[in-house]
């Protein structure tokens, strides 16, 4: 018992991350039990880059879940950035599986729609619930959860030192926060005219890319 307990401090607990990151939704279970929802069996989490968004400078995609549809066994999905390495902030890496769950749970046709914010909020999520942020009691939670898993074995990676070129004359997403819509525009029209419009709910989001990115966009 006191050799575990040694293993979790030094955080040689879990050699790879997704052996960490199956221990913290194993952990988590009982959370969402409590507030009344069932995380799915068929599950499963990596550590990767979200397919969008995931090296971008300001609004950075720091988790995605992919829906079960979409595997070919028929098991959901969830991607946990690398850039992310801390796990008690509000914002971490379990605040951030928790929001990727909470898909899971309701299904990704819910977006972040008013389901979906049910349910955050019932676990502990809280903020605009396309960058939600785990709220004091979530925030507690997931410092208990982090003494028990030990340390996450992942680095933060360097975003500047990608060895992929940045594309250029690229179109920018814009979505709506409320329902989803998205459509696409480039720099140059955001500049000028502003963001599009969402026919039901008015000033679409644009996605955030770093300057280098911006260069040469027309």
């Amino acid at each position: 018992m006191n050799k575990n307990k040694s293993l979790m401090v030094t955080g040689q607990q879990h050699q790879y991350r997704e052996a960490w990151l199956d221990a913290a939704i194993a952990l988590m279970r009982p959370h969402f039990k409590h507030a009344g929802y069932d995380i799915p069996e068929k599950l499963r989490v990596s550590c990767g880059w979200p397919s969008s968004g995931g090296c971008a400078a300001k609004k950075r995609a720091i988790g995605q879940c992919w829906p079960a549809e979409a595997d070919s066994k028929g098991v959901h999905q969830l991607f946990i950035s690398p850039y992310l390495e801390s796990v008690e902030d509000a914002q971490g890496v379990l605040a951030t599986l928790v929001h990727e769950v909470v898909h899971a749970v309701v299904g990704l046709d819910k977006k972040h729609n008013k389901v979906f914010k049910k349910c955050a909020l019932a676990v502990g999520l809280d903020g605009k619930m396309t960058a939600t942020f785990a709220g004091e009691a979530l925030l507690a939670e997931c410092k208990a959860w982090a003494e028990k898993l030990g340390a996450y074995p992942n680095g933060k990676l360097d975003l500047s030192k990608s060895p992929i070129k940045r594309q250029k004359n690229r179109q920018r997403k814009c979505e709506c926060g409320e329902c989803g819509y998205v459509c696409r525009t480039t720099k140059k029209w955001l500049d000028e005219m502003g963001p599009p419009h969402c026919p039901k709910h008015g000033a679409m989001t644009p996605e955030e890319v770093d300057e280098a990115e911006e260069e040469g966009d027309e």
